[in-house]
């Protein structure tokens, strides 16, 4: 057994690694096994344990993409408005066609979906009607909905292919063969050991970025935020750092949230068709509707995009009219009137009772702290309305954001230049002839990715995560199988790699007895002053809450060369123990998942999405010489990094 500074060392040769354990690696783990051929190795590497890891972990109130009988190339347009008109069609054309059969399974495996009346017995693949709170959201019990889909991966898997409580923080190329993947090294958080594997084909799924912005909790509230905290950027950073090239990093998003306890919105504003007002009481959306003019047509469709929504609610709180309000009370007194005039007064008062016990399960079912701050605060949602701030941003590809990684497309749906397998393109480049694609492959060989990880593809959610880790298990195994002689070849030693992994530990033992406080020492800094200076760089620089979400291309520039200074001071982070390894590694994904963004918005030549950022210097949507994606890349060799357009195809007639 090792000892700190002194970790065994595990090498483990497989076919397919899956790094992660949220909704896509769940639904990777289920699809594999359905069709890999006898005899081929599969692993799944989780950072946390997979009955709680990822963005649903903590549970959801409602599945917010089930098509049922609705269009998947409605979807396209919901989306592609919703995000101001950059997507990718097909990617999100594939999800709209499969997600549903994600939700049957989910269904089969005990989450229990609510039905009309007349309906309860039936499923959904009998044709039971679901209640929907929108027209693509329907409602769950969700406490366990993690828990349901992560028993069914592991019963799927088996615990012999399945390793828990390791962190990944890097990839490798093969040093044979060009632009391939080979393999992966991580340290369990538990055990004083380092892994390394060596791999034909891995599938990178382990979510967006958070705190990688100074988040609005401080003090004791300081780990608050709305998505998942352990979230560090690793897809992005793991990614980018072997070279695989990104798209529309410069997207982000704010949603608004309960104040201080980070909870949902959806159920309030679609179920119990709650309004939000100023400080006036005056409905902003209605008041400020005129200003969505200015960008046809994401602003005149009948629910306007996010971002745009935002930006009417931003008007409000900057010219003084705050705090914007979620009128819970008028919603649940609305809703009992209703109830008396079509009931009765002695059935409406059961049925209020009932109605006012979802309010509060809203939260409890997937963000408990908010329920917390409603108890602590003495807050009766039927009696007294609730604050609503923008958050911090965040970095994802699968819910209300689209940045990620660009991927290989479906041939039956996607252009040409979108499909490629053996020759990736170069950067700006089409592929060229293809012998076979793989999609949901990045364009480094062999690495593939789903749900946070594919960029220009917003609005999966977790349905649609865990179909697209469906979708790209086949890809995956047909990978292996047509590269099958393969032998990957690590560029670098164990013993190499174990060095640099544990660099932080080496800072920390030699120079620990230095001073009396070991938290103050000339020689290194902790992971958490770093963290705290890397989200005072975003949050003033980059446009986070400090600026009220705006900034220039002086402050960028600025903010870029404080990140370089950042990277070179992260070489002396400390770790004291295990814990903080962990978090010395999740701060270098984040700071290059910050870069990422940072660089791709520098690129951008325009607001394109006013209400999560402004660039005060092209404070406007340019649709003639700007509706394209914005792509990346990292050259593995040099460290040098370049940002280019790719052209947008709309596929699906808006």
């Amino acid at each position: 057994m090792g000892s700190f500074g002194n970790p065994d060392l595990v090498e483990i040769e497989t076919d397919i690694l899956i790094i992660g354990g949220g909704m896509a690696a769940c639904g990777a783990a289920v699809e594999l096994m359905r069709w890999a051929p006898e005899g081929m190795r599969i692993r799944l590497v989780d950072k946390a344990a997979m009955e709680r890891s990822g963005a649903v972990a903590m549970g959801l109130s409602a599945i917010n993409t089930y098509l049922g009988e609705q269009d998947p190339k409605d979807y396209v347009r919901m989306v592609a408005n919703d995000l101001m008109g950059i997507v990718r069609d097909d990617l999100i054309f594939d999800v709209g066609r499969h997600v549903d059969d994600s939700v049957n399974l989910f269904e089969e495996w005990g989450l229990p979906i609510w039905k009309q009346p007349g309906d309860e017995d039936k499923s959904l693949k009998e044709g039971g009607m679901p209640v929907r709170s929108g027209k693509w959201q329907i409602m769950i019990n969700g406490e366990s909905y993690k828990v349901i889909v992560a028993e069914a991966a592991k019963k799927a898997l088996g615990m012999d292919r399945i390793q828990e409580r390791i962190f990944i923080v890097k990839l490798m190329l093969d040093s044979n063969k060009e632009n391939q993947i080979a393999g992966a090294v991580g340290f369990s958080n538990r055990e004083d050991k380092i892994y390394v594997y060596r791999a034909k084909s891995i599938l990178l799924v382990a979510g967006g970025a958070v705190n990688v912005f100074r988040p609005r909790s401080v003090a004791e509230g300081m780990g608050r935020t709305w998505y998942p905290v352990w979230n560090a950027g690793s897809t992005y950073a793991m990614a980018a750092e072997v070279g695989a090239e990104l798209t529309m990093m410069e997207n982000r998003f704010v949603p608004a949230r309960f104040k201080d306890g980070y909870g949902p919105v959806g159920a309030w504003f679609l179920l119990f068709k709650a309004k939000a007002t100023n400080g006036k009481g005056e409905d902003y959306l209605v008041k400020n509707k005129a200003m969505l003019d200015q960008y046809p047509p994401y602003g005149q469709s009948k629910v306007p995009a996010t971002c745009l929504r935002n930006h009417l609610m931003m008007k409000e709180m900057r010219e003084g009219r705050g705090p914007i309000m979620m009128r819970t009370d008028i919603a649940l007194q609305t809703l009992a009137k209703q109830y008396e005039e079509e009931f009765g007064e002695k059935d409406a008062k059961k049925k209020i009772k009932h109605l006012e016990a979802e309010a509060w399960e809203d939260f409890l079912d997937m963000c408990i702290g908010q329920a917390g701050v409603w108890a602590g605060e003495n807050i009766e949602p039927e009696v007294r309305p609730s604050e609503l701030m923008p958050t911090e941003p965040y970095f994802l590809g699968s819910h209300s954001g689209c940045c990620g990684i660009w991927v290989s497309g479906q041939t039956d749906i996607s252009p040409t230049e979108w499909c490629w397998g053996s020759n990736p393109p170069a950067p700006g480049a089409d592929p060229g002839p293809q012998t076979a694609t793989y999609t949901r492959m990045t364009t480094v060989r062999g690495l593939f990715t789903a749900g946070d990880g594919v960029g220009a593809s917003g609005h999966k959610f977790s349905s649609g995560s865990h179909a697209e880790g469906r979708i790209a298990a086949k890809a995956l195994i047909q990978y292996a199988m047509d590269n099958k002689d393969f032998v990957p070849t690590l560029p670098r030693t164990a013993s190499e790699l174990a060095e640099e992994i544990y660099a932080p530990v080496r800072n920390y033992l030699e120079h620990c007895n230095y001073t009396t406080a070991e938290d103050v020492n000339p020689n290194y800094i902790t992971p958490k002053m770093l963290q705290s200076r890397l989200q005072k760089i975003m949050d003033e620089y980059v446009a986070g809450v400090g600026s009220f979400y705006t900034t220039n291309e002086t402050l960028m520039t600025m903010g870029l060369a404080k990140l370089q200074e950042l990277k070179i001071d992260s070489k002396k982070m400390r770790a004291k123990d295990l814990h903080e390894l962990m978090r010395a590694w999740e701060n270098y994904h984040r700071i290059l998942a910050g870069e990422a963004h940072l660089r791709h918005m520098l690129f951008r030549k325009e607001t394109r999405y006013p209400g999560f950022y402004y660039n005060m210097d092209y404070d406007f949507v340019d649709e003639v010489n700007w509706k394209c994606f914005v792509n990346s890349r990292i050259d593995p060799k040099t460290g040098e990094w370049v940002a280019f357009k790719r052209a947008h195809i709309d596929l699906v007639a808006k």
